[in-house]
């Protein structure tokens, strides 16, 4: 007789493999909240770039977004956020058992892969410019430069890093060169904001 393996009868729906190991173990966890109608909600932040981190939530009835994609799986519900659904593609979230209990993992392949176009959102363009065009340049001075927030009126508050952070010439970098640069690619954006305290010079490439 031939049996089939949990993984094979996993759920893939979304670009999303959720096994069966998984939904039964979130659904036990999901339970013992005593919230009624509460799900798991998967989101990746700062999707795209070298941060992006694929996460998941406990989603209470009210707290998903308007936008998040639901999925309706055999033992969970589970929403997924529309801006991290591509990058949410080829993932999988299985559950391991063990000695010591077992260990739910998430696994997305491509959640560091830039994948933007005119329709996405802002922020993904913004990382898709920093990490494809204006980081690769300065990497040579050990700099690098991250998104921190984007503002309400469409500013981008940029931090930078490594020998950037110090660098004598970080003003000029600044305005001749990033702000340029993103300001050409991504017409929408307003301008740029700096976050970062430059009297800290103990990584600067410049002295």
């Amino acid at each position: 007789m031939t049996t089939t393996s949990e993984k094979e009868t996993s759920v893939d729906t979304q670009g999303i493999d959720i096994t069966n190991s998984a939904q039964e173990y979130l659904a036990e966890l999901l339970e013992k909240q005593n919230v009624e109608g509460i799900a798991v909600r998967i989101f990746i932040t700062q999707p795209g770039t070298p941060y992006a981190e694929t996460c998941l939530a406990y989603c209470r009835p009210g707290e998903e977004e308007p936008s998040d994609v639901l999925l309706e799986l055999e033992k969970i519900n589970v929403f997924l956020d529309k801006n991290s659904l591509a990058f949410l593609e080829e993932a999988v979230v299985d559950f391991n058992a063990d000695r010591m209990g077992g260990q739910l993992t998430i696994k997305a392949p491509n959640a560091k892969m830039p994948k933007v176009n005119a329709d996405s959102p802002l922020e993904d363009r913004i990382n898709y410019v920093l990490y494809s065009e204006i980081n690769p340049g300065l990497a040579a001075h050990g700099g690098e430069i991250k998104l921190v927030e984007l503002t309400e009126q469409q500013y981008a508050v940029l931090a930078f890093g490594g020998g950037c952070q110090g660098c004598a010439a970080v003003d000029l970098t600044l305005k001749d060169g990033v702000e340029k640069t993103l300001m050409e690619r991504i017409p929408e954006l307003a301008g740029i904001r700096d976050v970062t305290d430059h009297s800290d010079t103990t990584n600067a490439y410049y002295r």
